[in-house]
C-alpha cells in the first residue's frame, strides 16, 4: 500500500515536471518569435543622385516610402562625375541617377552597371541665370562679354554634366576662349545656383529646374538645345548591389506614372513626354 502511494507521488511529480518544461519551451519560443518581429530591420537602399535632383527627390522618396515601409531609402547627392568615381572606388551604392549619359556609360564600360538595367529617366534644359535684381534684357550669349559680368559660375566640366554642357554651348557660340578669365568653377550645379543667388557671380549656367527653385535668380537666357548634347538623366541599378529586389522596386517606381507626374511638376521633361 505504502509503495503504491510512493509510485503515484513520483508519477505526479513527473507530470508536473514535464508540464513545467513544456511551459518553459513554449515561452522561450514565443520570446524568440517576438524578438524576431521586433528586431527585423528595414532594407537599406542607397541611391546616388545628381545634385540637380535634390528638391524633387525629397517628394519622390516620401511617396515611395509611404508604400514601401520595409525599405529605408538613403540618397547621396553630388556631381554626377564625383558619384561615378565613388561607385568605381567601391562605395556601397544600389542605384545611380546621373545628370548625363557620360558617367553612366563609364560605369557600364567598367562592368558596374548592365546595359539592360539602365534607362533614360528625365530630360532637362540649360539656362543662363543672373541675380534676381538684374533687369538687363538678354538676346544672346554675347551678353556674357559685358564688363559688368566679371564672374561666370560653371560646374567643373570634367565632373559636372551641367558644366560640360555649358562648355559645349560656349564653344558652339565661339565664346569659350574669349571668356576664359571670367570662369568660376564649382563642384556641382547647386553651387553655381548659390554663387549667383548670393552675388558671388554675375551669371551662371544651371538647369532650368534649378533656376525654378528660388526667386533669388532669374533666367536671363534659355540656351538653344542644338548648342550642346541632349541633357538626359539615366537611371541604373548597380550590378553588385546587395539589395537587388529593393533596387528594382525603386527603379520601377521612378518610371511609374505617379513619380513621372512629380518630376513634371518640378519642371523636368520625362522619358514618356516629347523631348
Amino acid at each position: 500500500m505504502f509503495i503504491r502511494k510512493i509510485r503515484k507521488l513520483r508519477a505526479a511529480r513527473m507530470i508536473i515536471l514535464n508540464l513545467m518544461i513544456a511551459c518553459v519551451l513554449l515561452l522561450t519560443g514565443c520570446g524568440s518569435n517576438e524578438a524576431s518581429v521586433h528586431t527585423t530591420e528595414p532594407t537599406k537602399l542607397i541611391v546616388s543622385a545628381a545634385a540637380s535632383l535634390q528638391d524633387v527627390m525629397a517628394e519622390v522618396k516620401a511617396a515611395f516610402q509611404s508604400k514601401n515601409k520595409d525599405i529605408d531609402v538613403q540618397i547621396n547627392y553630388g556631381s554626377s562625375g564625383a558619384l561615378q568615381k565613388q561607385i568605381e572606388q567601391g562605395s556601397p551604392v544600389d542605384v545611380f541617377i546621373s545628370a548625363g549619359t557620360k558617367p553612366m556609360n563609364a560605369l557600364i564600360k567598367a562592368g558596374l552597371v548592365e546595359e539592360k538595367m539602365k534607362k533614360a529617366l528625365l530630360y532637362n534644359d540649360l539656362v543662363v541665370i543672373v541675380p534676381g535684381s538684374s533687369t538687363a534684357a538678354w538676346t544672346s550669349l554675347d551678353m556674357l562679354k559685358q564688363k559688368d559680368i566679371s564672374r561666370i559660375a560653371i560646374g567643373a566640366p570634367e565632373s559636372v554634366p551641367a558644366g560640360m554642357y555649358a562648355e559645349q554651348t560656349l564653344k558652339s557660340a565661339g565664346l569659350w576662349d574669349e571668356l576664359n578669365n571670367k570662369y568660376v568653377y564649382t563642384k556641382d550645379v547647386r553651387q553655381v545656383l548659390s554663387y549667383v543667388s548670393t552675388g558671388n557671380a554675375e551669371a551662371g549656367f544651371v538647369y532650368r529646374t534649378d533656376a525654378l527653385t528660388t526667386n533669388k535668380v532669374v533666367i536671363a537666357y534659355p540656351v538653344k538645345s542644338d548648342q550642346h548634347e541632349p541633357i538626359i538623366y539615366p537611371i541604373g541599378i548597380i550590378k553588385n548591389s546587395k539589395n537587388t529586389a529593393a533596387a528594382q522596386k525603386w527603379f520601377d517606381f521612378m518610371n511609374g506614372a505617379e513619380t513621372q507626374h512629380l518630376f513634371k511638376s518640378q519642371g523636368f521633361r520625362t522619358a514618356t513626354s516629347s523631348q
